[in-house]
């Protein structure tokens, strides 16, 4: 099974990452192949809205208004089995890169007759870093996002500074059974 691990992150050592590699790590121990994407580290556009909020991502399936990392990125996803989605928790949201991407996946793949990720299995991931705060509002938004596009929602996973040790090995396990399950 192939999965996209996804960290949505600026910090390269903080607790999204770790998360991210723990993800990882559960979809190695199931001999599953673990395709590592940081947000970050690609140049990723906010929506334009073209055309009256619908370019090309209502009919055609594709942003054609930003030219990107986001075009590459979104064929990739197409060729995977399963998702983990890791985002830190900022103002009880997912962070900028997260909502940059994913808001321009949403409007080119939600109305598509069958799209990228519909019927595959998704782990979602607050790692919130401060009071833990917020961590039930982004899962929120992320089980919307999933919902909207058709993904099935195999985990939801709240990490904080106090739950970090044994959430840590939850982020494992779930990524394992997932990977397992397909």
């Amino acid at each position: 099974m192939k999965v996209m691990v996804i960290t949505c992150s600026p910090n390269k050592d903080g607790l999204t990452e770790t998360c991210g590699q723990m993800a990882r790590l559960g979809v190695e121990d199931s001999n599953g192949e673990a395709v590592m994407v940081r947000l970050n580290d690609l140049k990723i556009s906010n929506c334009r809205a073209c055309n009256n909020g619908w370019g090309t991502c209502r009919n055609e399936h594709s942003c054609g208004g930003v030219k990107d990392d986001f075009q590459e990125l979104h064929m990739l996803m197409g060729e995977m089995d399963a998702y983990v989605v890791v985002t830190p928790v900022y103002w009880g949201e997912m962070s900028e890169s997260a909502k940059a991407f994913f808001d321009r996946f949403r409007r080119c793949e939600a109305l598509k007759e069958k799209n990228k990720v519909e019927g595959k299995p998704v782990i979602s991931i607050a790692a919130a870093g401060g009071s833990g705060n917020g961590s039930n509002t982004c899962l929120a938004s992320m089980e919307r996002l999933f919902s909207h596009v058709r993904a099935v929602r195999f985990d939801m996973i709240g990490i904080t500074r106090k739950n970090r040790d044994h959430m840590l090995e939850a982020i494992r396990s779930s990524a394992r059974e997932m990977a397992i399950c397909r």
